[in-house]
This record gives C-alpha cells, sequence and structure tokens, in this order.
C-alpha cells in the first residue's frame, strides 16, 4: 500500500464540535506514527449555512490544540466540476440514471412506508427506464445503481467485520436538480482525488461507507481502509450535539483549559495504552494504533477534563505557564501589564495551589494586576478600628525592616500577636482584605511578598 494518507473533513457551518477534534486527533496521531500525511477538507458546499468565520475558526482551533494539517486546506466548493465529471461516467457506465420523479411521488411513497412502519427506500421506478419516457416539465435528479441482491462486507479496523444487506441501502441521490452533488458523491470523489489510504471517522458514517465503497467498485478505484470511532456521549448517555455545553473546543479554552491537557483528555477518551494515563505529545504519536480503540460510545466527564488540567499547571514548567496564562488573559481577559509580568511569574508558584484552571490562577493573581483594591461590603465590615491600629502598626514595623522576606514579616506578625494579645487570623485577615479587596485568597505571607514592600505600604497607607 501507498504511504499513509488521512483527512479529517468538517463542514464550516458551527464551531468545531469536540467529537470532531477527537476524530481530527485520532487521524493525525496515526498518520504520524505512520509517517504519512494528514489533510484538512474543508466541505463548504452547503452555501447557506457555510461561514467563512467557521472555516478560521475550524483551523485556528485545530492549531491550538497542536494539529497541523499537511499542504494547503482542500476546499470543496473549489472541486464541483470534479463530482459533476464522475456523475456524467457513472451514467455512461450505466452504473447511475436519471429520477424524473416528482416531490408528490416520493412524499407518497414515504408516506406508505410509515403507514406500512418500514424504512422508506425509493421504489427504483426509474432505474430500468429509458429517457424518452421522461416528461418535459421536470427536472431529473440522478440516482446512483446500488446492489439490490446478496450482502456487502465491511472489514473494519475499529468495529471489525460487518455485514449488511444491499437491498437496505435505495438507490441514492448523487446529482441534485439543481446540479449539486450530493454528501456521498462528493467526498468519495475527493477522497480519490485525495488519495486518501485511511478513512477514520465517526461510527455514524457506517451506511455511508457502504454507499461509498459501492461507488469506488463502480469507478473501479481502489478501495481506502474504514475505521468508525464510537461516538462521544453526554455524561447522560445521550449523543452529543453542537448544541450541548461543553460541546466546542472553546467552551474549554475560555475557561483556561490546557491545549495540552485536552488533547490528553481526548486521546484517553475510548483509546488506552497499558494502564498509562498521562502521554506528551511524543508518545502519543509513538504509542497511538486503532487497535486501542474501543467498540462502545464514550462519556465526556467535564470533572476529569478539570483534573487533567489541574495536573498540566501542577506540573508544567512555570516559564511555559506563564506563556499560556498570557496567552489566555489576551485572548479573555485583559492583557497582563508589562510591569506586573516578573511579579506574575515570581508567585505562580502559590498561584497555582488549588488551581485547575488558567481562570483559577487569573482569579488568584488579580490581587496582583489590579492597582486598585476594591474592598467588598461583606469583607469591609471585618475591618473595624481594632483591625485598623493593627494595620498601622504593621506599617511603622514594616518600615524599619531593610529585607522584605516571610522570615523578617513573621517576627512582625508574632509581635503583633502578643503586644494585642490576638490570634494569627487577627492579623492576617484584615491585612489580607486591605491588599486583595477579600478575606479569601493565597496565604498572607505570599501576599505580602508577591506586591513588594513599595506596594504594601501604599495599598495599607490608604486605609
Amino acid at each position: 500500500m501507498s504511504k499513509v494518507a488521512t483527512r479529517f473533513a468538517p463542514s464550516p457551518t458551527g464551531p468545531l464540535h469536540i467529537g470532531g477534534v477527537r476524530t481530527a486527533l485520532f487521524n493525525w496521531l496515526y498518520t504520524k506514527n505512520n509517517g504519512g500525511k494528514f489533510f484538512l477538507r474543508i466541505e463548504d458546499t452547503d452555501k447557506e449555512r457555510s461561514k467563512e468565520e467557521f472555516k478560521k475558526q475550524i483551523i485556528k482551533s485545530l492549531k491550538w490544540i497542536g494539529i497541523e494539517h499537511d499542504g494547503d486546506e482542500y476546499i470543496q466548493s473549489k472541486k464541483i466540476q470534479d463530482h459533476v465529471n464522475i456523475v456524467n461516467e457513472l451514467l455512461k457506465k450505466g452504473k447511475a440514471y436519471k429520477c424524473f420523479c416528482t416531490t408528490e411521488e416520493i412524499e407518497e411513497q414515504k408516506k406508505r412506508a410509515k403507514q406500512k412502519k418500514v424504512p422508506y427506500i425509493y421504489n427504483r421506478k426509474w432505474r430500468e427506464k429509458n429517457d424518452t419516457d421522461a416528461p418535459k416539465n421536470i427536472k431529473p435528479v440522478i440516482r446512483f445503481k446500488s446492489k439490490i441482491d446478496g450482502t456487502s462486507k465491511l472489514n473494519d479496523l475499529v468495529q471489525g467485520k460487518i455485514e449488511i444487506d444491499n437491498n437496505t441501502i435505495e438507490d441514492f441521490i448523487i446529482l441534485r436538480k439543481d446540479g449539486t452533488p450530493t454528501y456521498n458523491l462528493s467526498a468519495s470523489v475527493d477522497d480519490y482525488k485525495m488519495k486518501m489510504t485511511h478513512i477514520i471517522r465517526g461510527d455514524d458514517h457506517k451506511i455511508n461507507t457502504f454507499k461509498q465503497i459501492q461507488i469506488y467498485e463502480a469507478m473501479d478505484w481502489n478501495i481506502p481502509l474504514f475505521a468508525h470511532i464510537p461516538l462521544i456521549h453526554t455524561s447522560e448517555g445521550k449523543k452529543l450535539s453542537k448544541r450541548d455545553n461543553s460541546s466546542t473546543l472553546e467552551d474549554y479554552s475560555k475557561i483556561g483549559i490546557m491545549p495540552e491537557a485536552l488533547r490528553n483528555y481526548l486521546l484517553r477518551l475510548g483509546w488506552s495504552y497499558k494502564d498509562k494515563e498521562i502521554f506528551n505529545l511524543e508518545e502519543s504519536i509513538k504509542f497511538f494504533n486503532l487497535e486501542g480503540i474501543g467498540k462502545s460510545p464514550s462519556k465526556l466527564d467535564v470533572s476529569r477534563i478539570m483534573s487533567m488540567n489541574e495536573h498540566y499547571i501542577k506540573n508544567i514548567n512555570e516559564s511555559n505557564l506563564y506563556d499560556h496564562l498570557k496567552i489566555y488573559c489576551n485572548e479573555y481577559k485583559e492583557p497582563i501589564d508589562i510591569t506586573k509580568e516578573e511579579k506574575i511569574k515570581a508567585s505562580l508558584t502559590f498561584l497555582k495551589n488549588k488551581a485547575k484552571t488558567l481562570e483559577d490562577i487569573y482569579n488568584n493573581s488579580k490581587f496582583i494586576l489590579l492597582d486598585n483594591v476594591i474592598i467588598n461590603k461583606e469583607d469591609k465590615v471585618l475591618v473595624d478600628e481594632k483591625s485598623i491600629n493593627i494595620i498601622k502598626s504593621f506599617l511603622e514595623k514594616i518600615e524599619k525592616i531593610e529585607i522584605f522576606k516571610k522570615e523578617t514579616l513573621e517576627i512582625i506578625v508574632n509581635d503583633l500577636i502578643k503586644e494585642n494579645s490576638i490570634n494569627f487570623k487577627s492579623v492576617g485577615q484584615p491585612l489580607r482584605i486591605c491588599l486583595t479587596g477579600s478575606k479569601f485568597g493565597p496565604g498572607i505571607y505570599e501576599i505580602l511578598i508577591a506586591l513588594g514592600k513599595n506596594e504594601v505600604k501604599k495599598r495599607l497607607s490608604q486605609i
């Protein structure tokens, strides 16, 4: 067989679905593992629903999660003439025919099937008729002459052997009345033209695969290998759709899920390698195979994504973590002030504690990022007159120290506790509220050191 070639073929009719991302990932990893080529085909023939913004979003999303396609994007709408040419060849070969049935006739057939409680299959009225019998005022569709007898078999690389009765596949339309090709025809022609060796896609395409194989056979083309991946379901066990929350990449990137973590999660969603859970990019490529894909649907688990993201946040190099945080803030929050960069970098060790997302880190670092502290009403009442006197004493004491570090600050806090016969909370809580605007947040020493002596003095002097 020739060098492995796979493709991901989304329609730009909406944001990229998380199931589509996993399909793209499996295609990409399989191709990389086999030293082949991975292509992106934009199936934009639905003129009304296809949008340039969605095409850009698809490309951006794939790049964000680390999937780079080879060559230029293959734009399906630019290949329509290729598709029409194949339709004409199929007509010449006697593998397709013109169907002049009216809309009313088709609706009547569907109605009868519904009454009999059987699936609708076109009755092949025009399969053997001559064009000379055709009515003059009706524009025909072109239908493919599907096999009527026997069975068709598929050796699926994930599902194993699949067999269907040929009479369950109707003579499907390959060219509409307006001269535009349908999905199964276009996909078959494009896959042939692109020299695809493997078609890896969701198992909701199985019936399409049997139709497309018949087109391949009718044209005497080499048939690619097929692998159908089980779909992703919601936690309730329903098929995940674009309308569900947490169904697109944007749903995750905007709350601060890192691409490496989501890629690792999607890799393990329906695929396994021994008992290994965490895979870096090199390991993902090295170990990925189709044999490890399960045959049952996988359930999307947002809590597991959070847990995976937390693992990456805790274990990533802090310089890289800062880069992720900076990109996240530029995209979804306020860009980080260049004068605050070093303080944020130096504080990441504690800012990432208890953080599951980049948004958590951003929220934990607000006391550094914001110049003006706004104390919420609930916490403001906790800073009473006694607390203000303690803060003033704290200010006097830090004036006298030259080295602003935990050891010297601990001495000051302990002195205040003894002098005022109070506990640690009575010192730490009002300080935290006045420095950050909230009684919740990092430890008081972490806050003090992160802000630095001058900023601490500035903020406390305003009380």
